[in-house]
């Protein structure tokens, strides 16, 4: 019943805000914030937004709206974060590709540490193996075998994403001979596995997971180092004996560097109640997404510092480009 009336409650100042908006009366404290995604709908990223979009409503007592500006590997929606008013009513999810973008794409017209705010960390998310559900290869090792001997393509949501780069560590540490075909978006890279277009994909859970589950795709292994709910039968890399193509993707919260730091406070303090709520863990676990329990600013710094060097070497390694 508590959760039936926070919903509502939710429903209603949404509606408000809607409402006021048709006759040009928003302002102030009763303006929505506004999450900014740079990824389609369907992708971590949004799932994330949307799943928390609705409590943090609640807890702030202010429409929370969620809006997607894909493009650019991100940078498009963080470009307009960093430019936002720094007044707390704009806040940009960020995602593992975002550390990798400098990497890819000329001088950006923001820089992370400089001009966007480490809030919080938000979740984290496994990369999974995936063929064609009726396709001939039933365990990792064929797959490997037939690769060796035919060569085979990978597919990818493009150029410095988390499937490629995530498919970029699996060639490099197997040694493999893999041609990369890039899509626009991880929802046509599934796409193309499921019409035998290309043989494989290293894509995040919450694109896979009912597909997989509905058996038009078939579940090789997963990239983090533990099992994950969602798909707890199928095993690791490091359980096959591949421990060094470990890696998950993660999403969190920025702001426009000089948003007060009490707005921040308050931010934080929603998020840190929105996440710890049994209906949005629920939801977030059943994308296959984690919930990262504890987290904070100089966290979720750390780890942006950390990722950055790592994935600057795959891309140099790998000689990946922007498409």
């Amino acid at each position: 019943m508590q959760r039936l009336v926070e919903v509502l409650a939710a429903v209603v100042m949404a509606g408000a805000w809607w409402a006021a908006a048709a006759q040009g009366t928003v302002n102030g404290p009763q303006a929505p914030i506004v999450i900014v995604v740079g990824s389609p709908p369907g992708t971590p990223g949004d799932a994330v937004a949307r799943a928390i979009s609705g409590q943090l409503t609640v807890e702030l007592r202010r429409p929370v709206v969620v809006e997607n500006r894909p493009g650019a590997i991100g940078t498009i929606a963080l470009a307009g974060v960093a430019r936002a008013p720094a007044d707390g009513a704009t806040f940009g999810l960020l995602g593992m590709q975002s550390v990798v973008a400098p990497n890819l794409l000329p001088p950006l017209p923001y820089e992370l540490m400089r001009d966007l705010v480490p809030l919080r960390q938000l979740t984290s998310v496994s990369n999974v193996l995936v063929v064609r559900g009726d396709g001939p290869y039933t365990t990792l090792d064929e797959l490997i075998a037939a690769a060796r001997n035919e060569h085979l393509s990978y597919g990818t949501g493009g150029n410095g994403t988390p499937s490629h780069l995530a498919a970029e560590l699996f060639r490099q540490s197997l040694q493999l001979e893999l041609q990369h075909v890039p899509f626009k978006g991880a929802v046509n890279g599934v796409t193309a596995v499921m019409g035998g277009h290309v043989p494989m994909m290293f894509a995040t859970a919450p694109a896979v997971v009912g597909l997989v589950k509905a058996g038009r795709l078939r579940a090789l292994a997963v990239s983090s180092p533990a099992r994950i709910p969602a798909l707890a039968g199928v095993p690791t890399l490091a359980e096959l004996g591949h421990a060094g193509v470990a890696l998950r993707d993660w999403q969190g919260l920025v702001a426009a560097a000089g948003t007060p730091p009490e707005v921040l406070a308050k931010m934080l303090a929603a998020l840190d109640a929105v996440l710890a709520t049994p209906a949005v863990r629920e939801q977030l676990a059943a994308a296959g997404l984690d919930v990262i329990a504890d987290s904070g600013p100089g966290p979720f710094e750390a780890l942006l510092r950390s990722e950055a060097p790592r994935w600057a070497e795959v891309v140099k390694r790998a000689g990946i480009r922007a498409q």
